[in-house]
């Protein structure tokens, strides 16, 4: 829903609002925030709110070190965990310079302009998510433990999967948040859990995971267990996947998700890096059914990418990043990658065809990155450096 500056002021006083948290992220995904009183609003809307920018891995080398937090506000959402009475709401925000200029390390700002470059092009990107994540007991000083919160498997139901009321407090509240999820299951591994969305225009998409990541995070935590999102949690078991459905479609209504798919498949190991980031990425790769070759099948059990005509539209799985990426900047880069393939007209390769193999490590990854003139024209410099190490 979009709301006026002057609606939000409005809001804050009607709703008996006391915080409102600021929030941003890294270079990493990694999410910040300032809490701000809504005496401060205005000034936030006007020109920002005042921040350490070098002390924010992707803004180290900023020519200044005062960056200001725009907020957006149309992502206002209450906190529902917080007390009713002297309520907290959270907001976006874009990282700039003064006079509010939006600066380019701001990996939302990424996305934007890369929507934007789509929308020139006359072609409109949509963006959903399954993402899996693992609950693990506590210990006696609230620390995380290796025990999982149960041992159930693939889609079993309770008493076995005792992870079935968490699953639906988490989407009773990220639905409150204005969030849409579609299903969620017991997965393979124990303690391992999935959440799926309704696909969104990329922006509203990447807010969504990440509104999600810190709901799960809250709910888990206020339950008692610890939520991991990381590629390997427990040696040996299913992995976390953070599969992202892709569909495309150019001014005319003309589905062109073929075309992105084979675009991606052509730059996928260019990009890796940023779809992968950690050593733990790695790890993953070609254990259960997590992929590690490039290849594509209409069925997607174990294929890299999944591409599949349902109810007259096309769409494009891509099954190999996971959760510790930074959603902003692997969607700015799978629209580029995606724009290339229609822009040069590519054709998908034969399905499950010769297969080359994704990066084996986090090196190999960076080694590939380093030498791409593609991510170099769509990864701004500070970014990539931080990715290199």
């Amino acid at each position: 829903m979009e709301y006026t500056k002057e609606e939000i002021m409005q809001y804050m006083e009607e709703e008996d609002v006391k915080f409102i948290r600021l929030m941003f992220r890294d270079a990493f995904g990694v999410q910040k925030n300032i809490s701000v009183m809504p005496t401060e609003l205005k000034k936030a809307f006007e020109g920002g709110i005042g921040i350490n920018a070098r002390r924010i891995p992707g803004f180290e080398k900023s020519e200044t070190g005062e960056l200001y937090l725009v907020p957006d506000p149309e992502t206002i959402t209450v906190l529902p965990w917080r007390p009713e009475s002297g309520r907290v709401v959270r907001m976006y925000c874009d990282v700039c310079r003064g006079n509010r200029i939006p600066h380019e390390n701001d990996t939302r700002v990424m996305l934007k302009k890369a929507t934007e470059h789509a929308k020139n092009e006359g072609i409109e990107f949509k963006f959903g998510s399954k993402s899996e994540f693992y609950l693990f007991k506590l210990d006696d000083e609230g620390n995380r433990t290796d025990i999982p919160h149960d041992e159930a498997g693939y889609m079993d139901i309770a008493p076995l999967d005792t992870g079935e009321n968490i699953r639906r407090e988490i989407c009773l509240t990220i639905e409150e948040m204005g969030l849409r999820p579609e299903r969620s299951h017991h997965e393979q591994g124990p303690g391992q859990n999935e959440i799926d969305f309704h696909y969104g225009v990329p922006l509203d998409a990447a807010d969504q995971m990440s509104t999600f990541m810190m709901a799960v995070r809250t709910i888990a935590g206020r339950n008692g267990l610890y939520a991991d999102f990381s590629p390997v949690p427990l040696k040996d078991k299913p992995g976390n996947g953070y599969h992202i459905n892709i569909f495309a479609t150019d001014k005319d209504g003309n589905d062109v998700c073929k075309f992105v798919a084979a675009g991606i498949l052509e730059k996928i190991r260019e990009i890796t890096l940023f779809l992968n980031p950690s050593e733990n990425s790695y790890k993953r790769f070609g254990t259960n059914t997590a992929p590690d070759r490039i290849n594509w099948s209409a069925e997607g059990e174990t294929s890299l990418m999944h591409v599949a005509e349902r109810a007259g539209f096309i769409r494009a799985e891509l099954r190999s990043p996971d959760a510790l990426s930074n959603p902003y900047l692997a969607y700015s880069i799978l629209i580029e990658a995606g724009l290339y393939g229609i822009k040069n007209h590519l054709e998908l390769p034969v399905e499950t065809g010769d297969e080359c193999l994704l990066p084996q490590s986090l090196k190999e990854a960076r080694e590939i990155a380093a030498k791409s003139d593609f991510i170099r024209s769509v990864v701004p410099k500070d970014i990539f450096e931080e990715y290199m190490g």
